[in-house]
């Protein structure tokens, strides 16, 4: 299995707790501030009755208990049922309201996610593995939504409760208090160290997590591969490598976590403990009230809850933000191909369509000293030169790595020049936006991708409004409509994830239909024909005809007898045209070309000879 390298944007986390990321995150969430509020206005409810309960207890100790009597009992059992009630009110409502935040937020990240995934440029995808993208998508916005709905909440109850205690303790007796809490300072310190702990530990694994993902991912893509090339065993200790190392990665960060809870519980016992020692000293002097003792001894067990709670949020805030890294690096990404402003106020973006403002485009394309690199660095096209008139087939042929593909994804606007400039109907084609160009392309792929569903499902992808008379019409345009006919549910017949339950040449055949029926206006096949079989190439050769008429197309060839009929022929060699003219004309240059076929001709008729002696 080959190794996934560290994303890039894995590279740009931060290295320390960052408050700056939190606030990032929170301006994608404003349309939740109002459920937030009311979530922390509830728990401000359940954090206030806390606090009131040992004032309760400390009045029934003082007036009941003390004195021996039973006089206004009545009263206080009712004022304590209600508020027990009140309670119960108010933790129902959070549980229902911080659930219902939790879902809608890893919706709403998941959105904005997904939707960032569809307007980014091909160049993101050339550095960036379905793994560690599935693994943000999925892991950390879950880990996000659920620190947010419900981490954030207990940190506002566990605030209120601290202040409330401290307030009425002070109000009471301010030196039983402050000793009572000269634990706190030191356990501030104690938190800050295990923080930093826990944040390098929890950035460890998440990063790690990401990697078992992608290492799932190839797995299951490549299993064919795998078994060919037998590294079934490399494989595994690769995945032991990686699933070893996050696991001594979390059991790290779960041994902090696990540390400084008790720690924190240790630290509440010894306050508790001064508590018990002077306030037991001033009972003793009558300088306290037995129910006021009570109360101290009380908010100081259940002042270490709140603080407990605190430092367990901090800890998942800490594990957190390196999902909230993640995700905020891909949100933020900013495409590499992106329409200008006048251009979307005109056209419309990915998204919004102004279809009415959309020109139809006749067909005649021109490179003008196009200079092309990679952002690894390599160049590929430097003043490169074409002029294509309307309704023109073009052929592109060479070695792999001569710039074929590169051209016509220019042409598709998959990547932009970085100098010069590609025309269409005369006018630069970053002066109208990328919907208007890709919704006037069809595009069929060596490697042919089909969507789960049906095949109509696929077929309407090209055009997701098309009747299923225009859908059955593209079919048989292609030659498709007779073997799916054959099958047992036609049309309806599911085609399993990436197109699984059928064969290479059935998958083409519907990628045709599916680039064909909403009629577009350029056409690309990028050596849509040398994964398939002899008879489906000649099915497919024979509709290509028929497709191709009266639209300019692309046709980048592997098997040079699917070009002989293309207006013009362009040999591409380093970047360059070396050769230009029909296949009559190139084949009596006798150059590179007249190599290419006649070997070619010479292995497709030894191939033949060998099928009929077989």
């Amino acid at each position: 299995m080959a190794r996934i390298e560290e994303n890039l944007e894995e590279n740009k986390v931060t290295q320390k707790l960052n408050i700056g990321i939190w606030r990032k995150l929170f301006k994608y969430l404003t349309e939740f501030k109002n459920a937030l509020l009311i979530a922390g206005i509830i728990m401000i409810g359940v954090a206030g009755i806390d606090v009131v309960m040992p004032l309760m207890t400390k009045y029934a100790i003082d007036n009941f208990i003390i004195k021996s009597t039973t006089k206004g009992l009545g009263l206080f059992a009712l004022v304590y049922f209600l508020i027990i009630i009140f309670q119960v009110i108010n933790v129902r409502l959070f549980i229902r309201q911080a659930g219902k935040i939790e879902t809608h937020l890893a919706y709403h990240i998941r959105k904005l996610g997904f939707k960032r995934l569809q307007q980014l440029s091909f160049s993101y995808y050339d550095n960036s593995s379905v793994g560690w993208l599935m693994a943000r998508m999925t892991s950390d916005v879950a880990r996000l939504s659920e620190i947010i709905s419900w981490g954030l909440i207990d940190m506002v109850w566990a605030l209120v409760m601290m202040i409330g205690f401290i307030g009425i303790m002070l109000y009471h007796d301010v030196k039983l208090t402050l000793i009572s809490m000269s634990v706190v300072l030191p356990l501030f310190f104690i938190g800050v160290f295990f923080q930093k702990k826990i944040l390098k530990s929890y950035r460890s694994v998440r990063k790690l997590n990401s990697q078992i993902t992608a290492d799932f991912s190839e797995g299951v893509s490549g299993a064919k591969t795998t078994k060919t090339l037998v590294r079934e065993e490399e494989n595994l200790k690769e995945f032991k490598h990686d699933a070893g190392s996050m696991r001594n990665s979390a059991v790290r960060a779960a041994m902090f976590s696990s540390l400084f809870l008790p720690i924190v519980i240790s630290m509440g016992s010894i306050g508790t403990g001064l508590a018990l020692w002077v306030g037991g000293n001033s009972v003793i002097t009558l300088g306290l009230s037995y129910g006021t003792f009570v109360m101290f001894i009380t908010y100081t067990i259940q002042f270490f809850e709140p603080v407990s709670q605190l430092a367990a949020t901090i800890a998942e805030l800490q594990n957190a933000q390196a999902s909230a890294e993640r995700i905020i690096s891909l949100i933020k990404t900013e495409p590499d191909i992106w329409d200008k402003e006048d251009v979307i106020a005109k056209y419309g973006d990915l998204f919004h369509a102004k279809e009415e403002n959309w020109e139809k485009i006749k067909g005649e394309i021109q490179f003008k000293d196009v200079c092309f690199a990679y952002k690894n660095g390599e160049k590929v096209l430097n003043n490169f030169n074409l002029k294509i008139k309307k309704g023109q087939t073009i052929a592109l042929v060479g070695e792999t790595g001569s710039g074929k593909s590169t051209i016509v994804n220019l042409i598709c606007r998959f990547y932009e020049p970085n100098s010069g400039g590609i025309l269409i109907d005369g006018k630069d084609y970053r002066e109208r936006s990328l919907l208007w160009l890709q919704s006037n392309i069809g595009y069929v792929l060596q490697s042919p991708h089909l969507f789960s569903g049906t095949i109509k499902d696929n077929i309407k992808y090209g055009k997701l409004d098309a009747t299923e008379v225009e859908v059955e019409r593209a079919a048989k345009l292609v030659n498709a409509h007779n073997f799916i006919m054959k099958l047992e549910k036609g049309y309806d017949t599911e085609v399993g994830e990436g197109g699984g339950n059928l064969s290479t040449g059935e998958k083409q055949l519907i990628s045709f239909a599916r680039a064909i029926v909403a009629d577009p206006a350029l056409f690309v096949l990028d050596e849509a024909t040398s994964s398939i079989d002899t008879e489906t190439e000649r099915m497919i050769q024979s509709a290509i005809e028929k497709v191709l008429e009266g639209r300019t197309s692309f046709v980048v060839a592997h098997r040079l007898s699917t070009i002989v009929s293309a207006d013009k022929i362009l040999v591409i060699r380093k970047g360059k045209i070396t050769e230009a003219g029909n296949h009559r004309e190139l084949i009596m240059r006798k150059g590179y070309y007249y190599n290419l076929y006649t070997n070619q001709l010479l292995e497709d008729k030894e191939k033949e000879s060998k099928e009929v002696f077989a």
